[in-house]
C-alpha cells in the first residue's frame, strides 16, 4: 500500500524562476534566439588557480575535513587581512559546499525554531525567506531603517552589495546594524559574495567584520561569502563562513553529523583563488564593461536604472512610463509587463516579484552573458525601444 503520509509539503513557495517558463519560450522564439539575462550563472573561464588546485588534489581518496583543510583555512585568514578583518583565526571559519545551502539552512543549524523571528531585506535574494521557512521561524522583510526592525530577531540577514538592487552599505550603517544587534542579542549573517564587483571605486564594499564596523570583535557576527561570482566557481561550489567562533564552532558540529565536507579538490581551488587577487581584477573589468555597454543601451530605450543600483552582477531597471500596481499577482504588474516587454525582444530577465512581497516596478538584468551576448541584447533594445 502507498503510504499516503509522505511526502508532508515543506512550507515553501513555487521556486520563482520556473514562472519564466512562458517568456522562455517567447523570447526563445525571437529571430537570433534568446539572450538569457534572468540568472546571474557565471559564463566566462575558471581562473589557473582554481584549475591548477583541482590537478594539485585529484588523487584525494579519504574524507576531506569538514573543517577544511590547513592550507585552506590559513588561506581564508590571508584573504581576510586583505579585507581589514584581523578578529577571525583558523578556528572561526568553515568552508561551505556554495554559500546558498548555508543562507537556506543556517537558521535552523542553529537550532532557531517557531519561537524565533529571522529579519531579511524587503527586497532580496529569496533564499534568505527560506532561511526562515526551514527552521519554522518566522520571517519578516524590513527595510534599511534599523529603527523599525523588531527587537525580538534571533536571526538578521543582510546583503551588500545587494543582490538584486546593487545597493551598497556604507560604512556607517554597518556599524549601526552591528551595535543594534548587540543591544538586542541578535545575530547578524552578512552576505557579501558581491564584495569585489564594486565599480570605478577602487576597493571592495565594507565587510560586516571590517575592524572599523565591529570593532574588533566577531562577537554575534558570521560574514558569508562565496567565490562564484568574482572567480566564475558556481559550478565548484566553493564558499566559507567566518566570524564568532562560537556560532562557527556549533555549526561545524552540525556539519560534522551531516557530512557536510567540500571536497578536497574544491578547497585546494578555493585556497589558491582567495590567495590570487588579480583574476578578480580582470574579472571586475569583464563585468564593468558588460555594465557599460548595456546599460548605455537601456538608457537610449527609454527605460532607467535605479540610482544606488552601484555594484554586484546585476542592473535594477524599470520602466518610467509604467506604474506599480497596488497588488502582486504572479504574473501581472509593471515588473511582468516589462519582463514581457523584453521577452519579445528575445531578452529574458527577472521580475522583481521573485524579490520582494510588494508590488513592484523593476526587473533585475544580469552581466552574465558572453560580451557577444551583451552586444546583441545592446542592439536589440536601441532598434525596438
Amino acid at each position: 500500500m502507498r503510504n499516503s503520509r509522505f511526502p508532508r509539503t515543506l512550507d515553501l513557495p513555487v521556486f520563482p524562476w520556473d514562472f519564466l517558463t512562458p517568456y522562455r519560450v517567447k523570447a526563445t522564439a525571437c529571430e537570433g534566439g534568446a539572450v538569457d539575462l534572468s540568472i546571474g550563472t557565471p559564463v566566462d573561464d575558471c581562473p589557473p588557480p582554481a584549475l591548477a588546485g583541482l590537478s594539485q588534489a585529484a588523487n584525494s581518496p579519504g574524507y576531506p575535513p569538514v573543517a577544511g583543510s590547513d592550507l585552506l583555512r590559513n588561506a581564508i585568514c590571508s584573504w581576510a587581512r586583505t579585507r581589514n578583518i584581523r578578529c577571525i583565526d583558523e578556528d572561526s571559519c568553515l568552508p561551505t559546499v556554495g554559500s546558498k545551502e548555508l543562507v537556506a539552512s543556517l537558521g535552523w543549524q542553529l537550532g532557531l525554531s517557531s519561537a524565533d523571528t529571522v529579519l531579511f531585506p524587503d527586497v532580496a535574494y529569496p533564499t534568505y525567506d527560506i532561511c526562515a521557512r526551514l527552521a519554522g521561524a518566522k520571517g519578516i522583510a524590513v527595510s534599511s531603517d534599523i529603527s523599525t526592525w523588531p527587537r525580538d530577531a534571533a536571526l538578521v540577514w543582510i546583503n551588500s552589495p545587494a543582490n538584486p538592487t546593487g545597493w551598497v552599505a556604507s560604512k556607517d550603517w554597518l556599524r549601526q546594524v552591528v551595535s543594534w544587534a548587540r543591544q538586542v542579542g541578535a545575530i547578524v549573517a552578512s552576505d557579501e559574495c558581491y564584495a569585489e564587483l564594486t565599480y570605478g571605486v577602487g576597493e571592495p564594499a565594507h565587510s560586516i567584520l571590517d575592524e572599523d564596523v565591529c570593532g574588533g570583535t566577531s562577537e554575534n557576527l558570521l560574514l558569508v561569502y562565496s567565490v562564484s561570482k568574482e572567480s566564475n566557481l558556481a559550478g565548484y561550489r566553493a564558499a566559507f563562513v567566518a566570524g564568532d567562533r562560537h556560532l562557527v564552532s556549533a555549526l561545524l558540529s552540525v556539519r560534522k553529523h551531516m557530512g557536510q565536507m567540500m571536497p578536497a579538490m574544491v578547497q585546494q581551488a578555493l585556497a589558491g583563488v582567495l590567495l590570487d587577487r588579480e583574476h578578480v581584477g580582470k574579472q571586475v573589468a569583464r563585468y564593468q564593461w558588460r555594465r557599460e555597454v548595456l546599460g548605455a543601451a537601456i538608457l537610449r530605450a527609454g527605460l532607467k536604472i535605479e540610482a544606488d543600483c552601484q555594484a554586484g552582477l546585476y542592473l535594477w531597471v524599470y520602466d518610467p512610463a509604467d506604474r506599480a500596481d497596488s497588488l502582486v499577482r504572479s504574473g501581472q504588474g509593471a515588473d511582468w509587463r516589462l519582463l514581457d516587454k523584453l521577452s519579445q525582444l528575445g531578452l529574458i530577465v527577472a521580475p522583481e516579484s521573485f524579490y520582494n512581497c510588494r508590488p513592484g516596478k523593476h526587473v533585475r538584468v544580469a552581466l552574465c552573458v558572453k560580451d557577444e551576448d551583451i552586444k546583441k541584447a545592446a542592439k536589440r533594445l536601441e532598434q525596438s525601444f
